[in-house]
């Protein structure tokens, strides 16, 4: 376990996705992972509100990369943010996998290549099977030898249903090791007691949502902030929207743009959620020109169907006005 534990700041991550050269490009089986590109997007996010990154989640597609190319693309990413001058800037990185023993070699080598927190997701392998005692038992011992504070990764979509439970939260919370938690799923009451908690030290253990639909309503309620894929897209517009609803008082004037802003971001995440990492990694390359059209490494390869992003046209137009109304007092 880490001697002196430090806890994320507030405010909004980037689950970043993974960038690949183009395949025609690559010798090798797979598309090469694009360090460069990777590096130049994060200092892009940083300098655009975003106050954290979070690489090789489950948008960063770990799971199809090798160790070697998962410590390479932390440790590049490390140094240009370095270069760019933002040192010790924000890095969360993501274990997927439900070995303990692979997960703290995971950890390890992410601590050594620059990353400051572990994002580990629950084992949920054999789904209702694992129960909520076996699933605190698990944590509790990656968290005791883990070289990295570590936060509780909840995303039922990939992990047979696995739901951690707000009594979980409040007895993990209590670890020296733990300082916080991500909740990819839509059931905000458990955001909210688990944010309200007073048998959980919110300074300590930061609670934060994958969702940036629910950025505003579980803010309100103390959360530290969201993990949200549409930030890598626009970013000033999601963190202008954190900014807002952290601001206390809150003011009628800054309640009408939270719902305004709100609104807009809640529509765009409709299409973050029914294309996932293709749809994401087609909007990072239309919008900011990061990346390539032909989506992640299989069997998530490949670009939207044809003319399906001319369909949301509205909702582009929307968020893209809203981003580029702001300056920079609105969104750091």
């Amino acid at each position: 376990m880490t001697s002196t534990v430090t806890s994320p700041p507030n405010g909004v991550f980037v689950p970043v996705p993974t960038f690949f050269k183009p395949a025609a490009d690559s010798k090798l089986l797979q598309a090469a992972v694009d360090v460069q590109t990777q590096t130049e997007h994060s200092v892009f996010l940083a300098k655009n509100g975003v106050r954290g990154l979070v690489l090789l989640g489950s948008t960063g597609e770990a799971i199809h990369m090798n160790r070697q190319e998962r410590i390479d693309l932390i440790s590049g990413v490390r140094k240009g943010l370095n270069d760019a001058g933002f040192p010790d800037y924000p890095i969360m990185a993501g274990t997927l996998i439900n070995s303990v023993d692979e997960t703290l070699e995971q950890l390890e080598d992410y601590k050594q290549a620059g990353a400051q927190w572990g994002l580990v997701l629950a084992p949920g392998y054999f789904g209702a099977a694992a129960s909520q005692e076996g699933i605190r038992e698990w944590y509790t011992v990656v968290a005791d030898k883990s070289p990295l504070p570590i936060l509780i990764y909840n995303y039922p979509g990939v992990t047979n249903g696995v739901m951690v439970t707000p009594e979980t939260y409040r007895i993990l919370a209590q670890h020296p090791n733990i300082v916080g938690c991500k909740m990819s799923h839509a059931v905000v009451s458990w955001h909210n007691q688990v944010s309200l908690d007073p048998k959980i030290d919110h300074n300590k253990f930061k609670v934060y949502s994958g969702l940036g639909q629910q950025l505003g309503p579980i803010v309100f309620f103390d959360a530290a902030g969201v993990i949200d894929g549409l930030a890598a897209i626009y970013p000033k517009t999601v963190c202008s929207l954190f900014k807002l609803a952290e601001t206390r008082p809150i003011s009628n004037e800054n309640l009408e743009k939270i719902k305004k802003l709100q609104y807009t971001v809640s529509t765009t995440e409709e299409y973050i959620g029914k294309y996932g990492i293709v749809g994401i990694k087609e909007a990072v390359k239309r919008v900011t020109g990061y990346g390539t059209l032909e989506g992640g490494r299989l069997p998530i390869k490949g670009k939207l169907p044809e003319g399906e992003w001319e369909k949301w046209s509205e909702t582009w137009e929307r968020i893209q006005k809203a981003e580029d109304a702001l300056s920079e007092k609105d969104f750091k």
